[in-house]
């Protein structure tokens, strides 16, 4: 499986992408150019690929000591394949590579398999925001916990 960084031409993909999978709240275009903008100083980004084109993508938004999990999603005809699984953990490598001691992510709290992923990745949760997608749509904060050893390799 190989993951590679996004790029400017990724966009269109990403964002029609975003939009089936996140009807209630998608990035647009305009909003992963803002955000590849800040590459590599906070972001990171790295999409995978099928024979179908771009199945899969994951951000990282990142300020020691603390970083987020910006984004992070897998095509349907993708899904229980493990790319979300190497998108994850390809994420937590650069974020500690990048002195990240601890992770934060919000997921709608209705995604019981995003949550199962990210809960047997070690990401516990830290609460709920109310109609943080949008009104009745709430959000589980998760966060895990990087230790400083682990930062430094």
């Amino acid at each position: 499986m190989s993951l590679r960084p996004m790029r400017w031409w990724d966009v269109e993909a990403v964002a029609a992408l975003d939009a089936e999978l996140f009807p209630h709240d998608p990035w647009s275009a305009e909003q992963l150019w803002g955000e590849l903008a800040h590459v590599p100083e906070t972001r990171w980004y790295d999409v995978h690929e099928d024979a179908d084109g771009i199945d899969g993508y994951v951000g990282l938004y990142a300020v020691p000591p603390d970083g987020d999990v910006a984004t992070i999603a897998v095509a349907p005809r993708s899904q229980r394949q493990g790319i979300g699984r190497a998108l994850l953990d390809a994420l937590v490598v650069e974020a500690r590579r990048r002195g990240v001691t601890q992770l934060f992510l919000e997921v709608l709290e209705t995604n019981e398999p995003a949550i199962a992923l990210y809960e047997s990745s070690g990401f516990e949760s830290q609460g709920r925001r109310r109609d943080y997608y949008g009104p009745g749509l709430h959000a589980v904060v998760l966060r895990r916990r990087l230790a400083r050893e682990e930062a430094a390799s």
